[in-house]
């Protein structure tokens, strides 16, 4: 790998990839999924136009549908499998991009990373960037030999259960914050996209993840993303879990912790699809108390 890469910072630029793209350095995924529009369908998009060498990485199937959790992030053997269909090694360096409403790209970076694979880096306003700069764009499928599958083995450790959510309310050992916009949190409006009343954990403090960026897409800078996390009552210095529909926008508050140095955050995978349909929850609805 080029000594470059071994430096390779976990949100590149577009300038950067370019580079990377140039030195054939570096594995592309196309990481958008259109849970909250379903007239769009990522892989025809993909066909149409996707940044050169990428790979699609079909993240609306990369699940474990065997779960009772809704959307539940899949096993190991099937992100193996996966990797091993798009050709992808293990110590490859991976960047990943979206052109999702929902900034997909984080949930398949939390879901790498969590997988072992260290060298897992976001590209800065995605696509659509690329796009604004006119660099250039291939259609079509992606055709990349199939490799062996990686041994992975995923830390658990960073997810929480519903059984988990449930006891925290009680200890409070980690504060729970919401990624869902202000509407939905306080229950104001409904949740359209999961077919479920508003309202939150007890307890939870709200956080729109589309607050963690700048209008281009880029993500703040890490001043801001810290000042956006304390003007949410956040306290950086505690254990955090992170939840939202349905564990997808959570993991872009994932992400921006993780520029903030705080790599023990977790994510609660089932988040509000789990919790807001099982009658036995307690919810609360108004503003973060």
């Amino acid at each position: 790998m080029a000594a470059s890469l071994a430096r390779m910072d976990t949100l590149v630029s577009t300038d950067w990839l370019a580079h990377a793209i140039e030195s054939g350095d570096v594995v592309v995924l196309d990481a958008t999924a259109h849970a909250t529009d379903p007239t769009r369908d990522a892989r025809a998009e993909f066909a149409a136009g996707h940044i050169p060498g990428a790979r699609f990485l079909d993240l609306a199937t990369l699940k474990d549908s065997g779960s009772p959790v809704p959307n539940a992030l899949p096993t190991s053997e099937q992100v193996a499998a996966r990797l091993s269909a798009l050709g992808i090694a293990r110590p490859d360096a991976v960047v990943l991009y979206d052109d999702s409403a929902v900034k997909t790209s984080a949930r398949a970076w939390f879901m790498l990373r969590m997988n072992g694979l260290a060298q897992v880096a976001i590209l800065d306003g995605g696509i659509a960037k690329w796009k604004a700069e006119g660099r250039p764009i291939e259609n079509g499928e992606a055709n990349a030999a199939p490799t062996e599958a990686p041994t992975l083995t995923a830390d658990w450790r960073r997810v929480r259960t519903k059984d988990q959510m449930l006891a925290n309310i009680s200890d409070a050992g980690e504060q729970v914050i919401d990624a869902r916009d202000a509407g939905r949190f306080t229950g104001e409006t409904v949740d359209t996209v999961h077919g479920l009343p508003g309202g939150h954990i007890p307890g939870a403090r709200n956080l729109f993840f589309r607050d963690l960026y700048n209008a281009d897409g880029t993500f703040r800078s890490d001043d801001e993303l810290r000042a956006a996390f304390e003007r949410a009552g956040v306290d950086l210095s505690r254990p955090i879990a992170a939840s939202c529909g349905s564990g997808v926008t959570a993991s872009v508050l994932l992400f921006a912790l993780h520029r903030l140095g705080i790599e023990d955050a977790a994510l609660y995978d089932g988040s509000w699809s789990e919790w807001g349909a099982d009658p036995a929850t307690p919810k609360e609805t108004g503003a973060a108390a």
